[in-house]
């Protein structure tokens, strides 16, 4: 093990979810639209579009009437550079995390932007989707983000 660096403080930490949530509709409805190839948000009372949809309006709690489909092409908000990627991550060659504000949307959504270095997909950048070859209905159909050239 590697001695550390004296006045460093460290902390070893793995984000991980380690309990199973019951989908509901709206998220249901969401997963099954990933299946099949689609993507959906939730529209708001005030007119905002969710991505990924919510049960609830965050803005005053109310309960999201219906989901519709949402674009596949955004711009990035918000990004960081994984440079050695880990078995669990998507891709497997270095990549970009990112913040994408999906046209239309009003939230932003995290996943993977594939691009050769960090400078090539700074805030700003045009992206749009790429879906997996096989789908299950999870986050991961979404096989990445890259920019549009």
């Amino acid at each position: 093990m590697q001695q550390p660096i004296e006045g460093v403080l460290e902390a070893p930490y793995v984000m991980e979810y380690t309990y199973r949530r019951s989908l509901g509709p709206v998220m249901s409805a969401f997963f099954t639209a990933l299946r099949d190839g689609k993507l959906l948000g939730a529209r708001t009372a005030s007119g905002k579009l969710v991505v990924p949809p919510l049960e609830w309006d965050p803005d005053t709690g109310a309960a999201i009437a219906g989901l519709e489909p949402a674009a596949e092409e955004g711009v990035v908000t918000a990004v960081t550079w994984v440079s050695a990627p880990e078995a669990r991550h998507l891709l497997q060659e270095p990549f970009a995390y990112a913040l994408i504000q999906l046209d239309g949307a009003s939230t932003a959504m995290l996943h993977a932007v594939a691009c050769e270095a960090l400078e090539a997909c700074p805030v700003g950048t045009r992206v749009k989707l790429v879906w997996s070859e096989s789908r299950t209905g999870s986050l991961r159909d979404i096989r990445c983000f890259v920019p549009v050239k």
